[in-house]
């Protein structure tokens, strides 16, 4: 019998339904308009950007430009790709302008659906920024949908790792720009890292169309982005605290498979104390003040032991621990755990150990990109996360009609007893399918078992390629042919490859592999013999019903797994999928496996029988509900703790700002110096006690440490009604006295650089010290739940506190170094020079692509050491508008940082032509 919301769905239609309706009549009026503009020459359609932005200035909006703004770019994408807007691609541009997600199916052509929303919103000239998960797609995409933004007489720019300062900002500058997620966020991170305004590459962020939304919101927002520097060496710990693991019982700890996380218990830690003193590494108890660092890294060598597997979870590569992305299975060369867990592995595994980073700057993408204006997303898998979206980013998820009915088949799952058997009945499925010269596509979750399978089809002989974290240099031309007759692919995950499977063939791809360094005419004919190739293998695969893709275990998100399924049924071709389990898999036998074990032994199941239901289907969509769900929890949790540092660093971030873009800030310094004897004054002269009874000689020591000078403060107490506000008042003005002297012996132009630079350098400092606490904070307040009290209440107080106190030692920092720097007026003012980018790193897990995103080599601006690769008579890095040669060339490669400048001015060269 129908539920009374199923019947209302029958009749009526769902809600995303009527909304898809909603949208014919503005369709309609796109349509309307192409005949007219087709008839339009090249330069008139061009125009039509001009005759926008006019209008908008005028106080047109952006909504009533809609439908015309929609058909130019259709008409230009004609001229220019050779490519039509189909009408659901007009409603996805639509859902995109609107601010949300648009769930497109793969092959439905996300990336032509993004101009229409891109150059609506690029009109009022604020910047568009399309975010890519990365580099290749981000410079594909810009240098082809360009095309279409160049025709219409926009600007396009595109961020990339290791582009010089100067490029970056004019791509920052463009109408549109492609960049990935993390350039995104590490600039904004870098930016507020700056000393001058005109340094900051990126503009007010405004409008944001995020493509693979959901690996990019929901994968990667897990873990923050980082930039951080090193400090002290401490390998000898490690190495020490990792030769007591060993000595460790299993009584000693208890593994949580659900959350993946490991806990000693009360023995353990009687038995993990007396280790520790018995190694000398504590003195007295364990959680001695003194001892907290030692047990923290315990903690983290117990994690490396017990949690981490080789080969799972990462691999010893060159001497090195490898991290493996568990979405991609690729390696993430440059990526390192944080918190000393990296160190812990690589002390386990016997290889170099690197020093720890000092967190420098860090946020989350749920709050980079929560500072959009506006925010649009596009993937072909959001609805199962739409809660998410909705309650963290405000995001409604809208799925669109496909423009050719899916004419793909999802078989029911097959359930097998052991893995032995389900490998077994897999390889048959392959085996059946290249005979029938059936292309397949086999989905695997880890390196481990995409070796195995790789194994088991060398024995059979069947010919395949692997994709996954070992063998993933050729993956774009693998991923193109997986389509053709009788290919076997196995991959570790399918989304964001950026790359569509085209039955029979990618031609492109083909063409770049084979037709090379030949004449026009032979290039023509080759292109001509593999259209027609093509041509016969796309018929071929069809007749044998398509891409078949094979998924070996069930995903803990059902989104990951829709990914896999999504690869076939491209565009209305054949194809068919079919999951393959078994009751060792992961997620059977943490969630329900030894019931449905034993369910299977009583129905008398012989080996090599599968159980194919559709309630099992049913029963393991549940089990990945129940994960997803509690997933979800752990993310909002986190983001709830983040929000309360997100708050504090916007508020240091404006006042970076504000201090940056001021030409004075004598006035902020005063505030902050009255503040200080405010606090002061508190402390050691109380508003209602006696002034024999205020602690003059306590406030003495005070003045002297700040000021450098008591001022005679002891004097004014015998002034007849003297109380603490009059105290008060005569300390600020013999404050302000003393610094107005200190400005003339300095003089005025002087001290306002001194102050400026103070200030900033005070700020950076006291910030850096404070994310390092707060990150101390968070790995300790869980445990006062054992006290009764909410944790994140108490995570908030405490870090407010804490904050209250960073800026009350940021002040006091200020006031004293101005009190007591000396500066001989004939000696230049140095300039404030940015963080070094060379001792910094970036980091953070890229569920996508596990690229490395730190500066790896090329040409660094900052750093005129890495400017031997810049050719003699191209524009020197340094922005002086002159051929390299004839400015820094001359002077780079053999000038130390501290040497005198060969220029002949007399400074140091990190003051004069080294400052860039």
């Amino acid at each position: 019998m129908l539920g009374m919301g199923k019947v209302a769905r029958k009749i009526f239609g769902s809600s995303n339904d009527r909304f898809i309706k909603s949208l014919k009549p503005r369709i309609e009026a796109i349509n309307a308009l192409e005949e007219g503009l087709s008839a339009l020459s090249d330069e008139e359609l061009k125009a039509k950007t001009a005759e926008f932005r006019a209008r908008l200035d005028d106080g047109a909006s952006l909504d009533s430009l809609l439908a015309e703004a929609f058909a130019v770019v259709r008409e230009a994408a004609k001229r220019s790709l050779g490519l039509r807007h189909y009408d659901v691609q007009l409603m996805g541009g639509i859902v995109l302008h609107e601010g949300k997600i648009t769930e497109m199916k793969t092959g439905e052509g996300k990336t032509l659906v993004a101009t229409l929303a891109a150059y609506l919103n690029a009109l009022p000239g604020k910047g568009v920024h399309v975010v890519t998960v990365n580099d290749y797609l981000a410079q594909r995409d810009s240098q082809w949908m360009g095309k279409v933004y160049e025709f219409l007489g926009l600007t396009v720019g595109c961020i990339v790792p290791n582009l010089d300062e100067m490029s970056r900002k004019q791509a920052y500058q463009a109408d549109i720009t492609y960049a990935t997620n993390n350039e995104l966020g590490f600039d904004y991170l870098r930016d507020n890292m700056k000393f001058h305004p005109d340094a900051m590459v990126q503009r007010a962020p405004v409008y944001a169309i995020v493509d693979e939304v959901d690996s990019i919101l929901v994968d990667e927002a897990r873990t923050p982005l980082i930039i951080s520097g090193p400090t002290e060496d401490k390998s000898e710990l490690y190495v020490a605290i990792d030769k007591l693991i060993p000595s460790l019982v299993e009584e000693d700890y208890e593994v949580d498979e659900k959350s993946n996380n490991i806990s000693l218990t009360e023995e353990g830690m009687e038995h993990l104390e007396q280790i520790l003193q018995e190694a000398g590494l504590i003195e007295g108890g364990m959680y001695d003040f003194g001892n907290v660092a030692v047990v923290h890294h315990v903690n983290q060598a117990l994690k490396a032991h017990k949690l981490f597997q080789a080969e799972k979870d990462y691999i010893v590569k060159d001497g090195q621990v490898v991290i493996i992305d568990e979405f991609t299975g690729r390696m993430m060369e440059g990526r390192r755990y944080s918190d000393g867990l990296h160190q812990a592995l690589e002390a386990k595994e016997g290889v170099e150990i690197k020093t720890e980073n000092q967190t420098l700057a860090s946020v989350t993408f749920q709050n980079y990109f929560r500072l959009y204006e506006k925010l649009a997303g596009m993937t072909g898998t959001a609805a199962t996360e739409a809660d998410e979206f909705a309650d963290i980013y405000g995001l409604a998820v809208v799925e669109m009609p496909t423009h050719v009915p899916v004419a793909r088949k999802d078989e029911d799952d097959e359930v097998y007893r052991t893995a032995a058997e389900k490998y077994n009945a897999i390889i048959d499925v392959i085996e059946d399918c290249q005979k029938r010269n059936q292309p397949v596509l086999v989905g695997t979750v880890s390196i481990e078992k995409s070796e195995y399978l790789a194994d088991m089809l060398k024995k059979r002989k069947i010919k395949h390629n692997v994709l996954n974290a070992k063998f993933h240099e050729q993956e774009a031309y693998i991923v193109a042919q997986a389509g053709r007759p009788g290919a076997v692919t196995i991959a570790t995950n399918m989304a964001g490859r950026g790359t569509d499977i085209q039955l029979g063939g990618n031609l492109e791809m083909r063409i770049e592999q084979e037709v090379t360094d030949i004449d026009e005419g032979a290039r023509a004919k080759a292109i001509e013999t593999i259209k027609a190739e093509i041509e016969r293998d796309k018929e071929i695969v069809k007749q044998a019903g398509g891409l078949c893709v094979v998924g070996t275990e069930r995903h803990e998100s059902r989104r990951i797994d829709n990914q896999l399924r999504g690869r076939s049924g491209r565009q209305g071709d054949p194809g068919q999928s079919r999951f393959f389990l078994s009751m060792e898999d992961d997620l059977m036998r943490i969630f329900g496996g030894e019931r449905m074990d034993s369910l299977m032994q009583k129905f008398g199941l012989e080996e090599g029988e599968a159980i194919v239901h559709p309630w099992i289907n049913r029963a393991i969509e549940k089990a990945q509900q129940k994960v997803e769900a509690r997933n979800y929890d752990i993310r909002k949790n986190l983001l709830k703790y983040d929000d309360v540092m997100n708050d504090q660093r916007k508020a240091i971030y404006e006042q970076r700002l504000e201090v940056m873009s001021a030409e004075d800030v004598s006035d902020t310094v005063e505030d902050m110096r009255h503040e200080t004897i405010e606090e002061l004054v508190a402390a050691h002269v109380p508003a209602r006690a006696y002034p024999e009874e205020w602690d003059m000689k306590g406030l003495g020591v005070e003045l002297q440490r700040l000021f450098g000078r008591d001022f005679g403060a002891e004097e004014w107490i015998k002034e007849e009604g003297i109380d603490a506000v009059a105290f008060e008042d005569h300390l600020v003005e013999a404050t302000n006295k003393f610094m107005e002297d200190r400005a003339q012996e300095i003089g005025p132009d002087i001290m306002k650089q001194v102050e400026k630079q103070i200030l900033l350098q005070s700020i950076d400092s006291h910030w850096k010290e404070h994310l390092a606490q707060l990150d101390h904070l968070r790995q300790v307040i869980q445990l006062r739940a054992y006290g009764q009290r909410d944790p994140l209440n108490e995570y908030k107080t405490e870090a407010f506190s804490m904050f209250g106190d960073m800026l009350s030692r940021t002040r006091e920092n200020v006031v004293t170094l101005m009190s007591h720097i000396q500066i001989h007026r004939e000696e230049p003012m140095p300039e404030l020079e940015d963080p070094e980018l060379e001792a910094l790193q970036t980091s953070h897990i890229d569920a996508t692509t596990g690229e490395n995103d730190a500066y790896s080599g090329g040409i660094n601006p900052r750093d005129p050491k890495t400017w031997g690769s810049v050719p003699r008579n191209s524009p020197c890095p340094c922005g002086s508008g002159e051929k390299y040669k004839n400015c820094h060339g001359k002077i780079v490669p053999k000038v130390g940082r501290n040497d005198p400048c060969p220029c002949g001015s007399g400074k140091k060269y990190k003051h004069c032509h080294g400052t860039i």
